[in-house]
């Protein structure tokens, strides 16, 4: 068993690329294991800047040692081996989203719009300690068993990159556009439907929305807002970036399902799917859907009302008919609130007859 430093013993690979090879340790210090990476030199480097490039590996872990956020991979030590920086982090257990993406396909866009809001999360705080990221991509980011996301890949210089991050577009680590395009050039890739709100953000990430390029801040806050399934028209606006809707580059384009990029329906008229949904009142429950909006769900009226309004007429009623009976037991003749106190015990009005059929005499 080869061990680092006289401390970290190698158990397996758990990555490789071209700026290293990521090992499975166990820190005989702690009893822990962590992930170790390996640094390597591009093979198209010359010899004598290896040196300098450790060197800027090395200073780049220390920076990152400094950020405490729960989307950045955590550095626990950096050691020297052979004069080579080796990185020692937090062992992350679960699947890289280049891995999750190819076992199961793209993400719903919510889950994807999840994953993206922690990503620009986890590379704001890096960058802020002085730590630009130069180009997340899906092997960067670490899906872990209890749900976090988790950004590795820090450190890596535009001219270090000899492998497959290179064919991914611009790098510039000291333009943060920069790094807010590679995060929407991976949300493109991972989301499973570019239209609607997710589409809207990706457009605003790589600068090609209607309103130009786009903050940090407010990417983040439009992220967690579709991860969350938020759909409000803000006040005076007609969507969180223009209408919500991705615009089609070059023709049309498939999503998950093989339907159009705006999510409309086969033959539907331009623009019908793009359509803003109307704001409706709390008054507006019952009222017919806006022409090809997806029929939802009514509100129901709480069922006490009902019940309430019940009692009311029941209780009106009773006391209606105790109202009734009392002015009709107290009109004239009808007792000994009757004039003179005189008390009958026979109808009223002439020819009137006794149980017997004989005319009835008042006793006085």
């Amino acid at each position: 068993m080869t061990v680092i430093a006289g401390r970290y013993r190698l158990l397996d690979v758990l990555a490789e690329g071209a700026t290293g090879t990521v090992w499975r340790a166990l820190d005989g210090a702690s009893g822990h294991e962590v992930a170790l990476k390996e640094s390597r030199v591009p093979p198209r480097l010359p010899a004598d800047e290896a040196p300098a490039l450790h060197a800027r590996r090395e200073r780049g872990a220390r920076a990152l040692a400094r950020v405490s956020h729960p989307s950045v991979v955590r550095v626990l030590d950096v050691v020297a081996e052979d004069g080579r920086p080796w990185v020692a982090t937090e062992l992350v257990r679960g699947l890289t989203l280049a891995e999750t993406l190819e076992a199961g396909g793209p993400l719903p866009a919510r889950e994807a719009a999840r994953v993206g809001a922690d990503v620009l999360a986890g590379l704001r705080a890096a960058r802020e300690a002085g730590v630009p990221h130069r180009g997340v991509e899906p092997e960067d980011v670490l899906l872990g068993n209890d749900g976090r996301v988790v950004v590795t890949g820090f450190g890596d210089a535009p001219e270090e990159a000899a492998g497959p991050k290179e064919s991914a577009g611009p790098k510039d680590g000291a333009d943060p556009a920069a790094e807010l395009r590679s995060l929407g050039r991976l949300l493109e890739a991972a989301a499973d439907d570019r239209s609607g709100p997710l589409g809207a953000v990706i457009d605003a990430l790589l600068g090609e929305g209607p309103e130009g390029p786009v903050t940090a801040d407010r990417a983040e806050r439009e992220l967690r807002r579709v991860a969350g399934g938020g759909t409000r028209i803000p006040p005076g606006g007609t969507g969180a970036f223009g209408d919500g809707a991705r615009k089609d580059r070059g023709g049309a384009r498939a999503d998950g399902d093989g339907s159009r990029a705006g999510g409309g329906a086969p033959g539907a008229a331009p623009g019908a799917a793009d359509a803003p949904a109307p704001h409706r009142s709390a008054g507006e429950d019952d009222a017919a859907p806006a022409p090809g909006a997806p029929p939802g769900r009514k509100h129901k009226a709480p069922r006490r009302v009902p019940v309430l309004v019940a009692g009311v007429v029941g209780a009106l009623l009773i006391a209606g008919a105790l109202v009734y009976h009392a002015v009709r037991d107290d009109g004239p003749g009808a007792g000994p609130g009757a004039p003179g106190g005189v008390t009958s015990t026979v109808p009223s009005g002439s020819g009137a007859t006794g149980a017997d059929g004989v005319p009835a005499t008042p006793r006085s």
